[in-house]
């Protein structure tokens, strides 16, 4: 049983087509209860993010299927840094965790060339915030010009200095 908070680091703000993604599911929560994304949740998906969103919206980002295993040791309430720009654009605290092609082709509308997002979570808090990375660089065991390309799951040293770091 795991009982520290792990961080993730998730590029997300790049690309013309990802920065339209954070407007539909960050910068706005979700109705999931609606179509089109109601039809594609599947009665536990439902039950999940009924519990972690009572009130039936929920903001949400995800990951293609390469990330599968880490996504796999993530668990509500860990926190996910939400980077672009050289900087952390938002702060995450993770709900639900959906592994659900259909909601993720919902909710994002890709490219049919592009990768599919198959790891859906919702975010049961989200900050908008405008971290510089080199303030990332400055706590112990990182490193300056690190520009957090691809995912990054942290261990549990780094996520406490992450976290502390930060004050959060």
């Amino acid at each position: 049983m795991r009982t520290m908070t792990r961080v993730m680091i998730q590029p997300s703000y790049g690309k013309p087509a990802t920065r339209r993604h954070w407007a539909d599911t960050l910068d706005t929560p979700v109705q999931f209860r609606e179509p089109p994304y109601l039809d594609t949740l599947t009665p536990d998906d439902r039950a999940a993010l009924s519990e972690t969103h009572p009130d039936g919206q929920a903001r949400f980002w995800g990951a293609t299927d390469k990330h599968d295993k880490r996504l796999d040791t993530l668990g509500p309430g860990d926190v996910v840094l939400l980077t672009g720009q050289r900087h952390v654009r938002a702060i995450g605290w993770v709900g639900a965790i959906l592994r659900n092609h259909a909601f993720a082709r919902a909710l994002w509308t890709p490219d049919p060339r592009d990768c599919l997002w198959s790891n859906v979570y919702s975010l049961q808090e989200y900050r908008a915030t405008w971290i510089p990375y080199e303030r990332i660089w400055a706590l112990p065991g990182f490193t300056p010009g690190d520009y957090f390309m691809g995912l990054r799951l942290l261990d549990e040293v780094k996520s406490g200095v992450v976290l502390r770091g930060l004050g959060l």
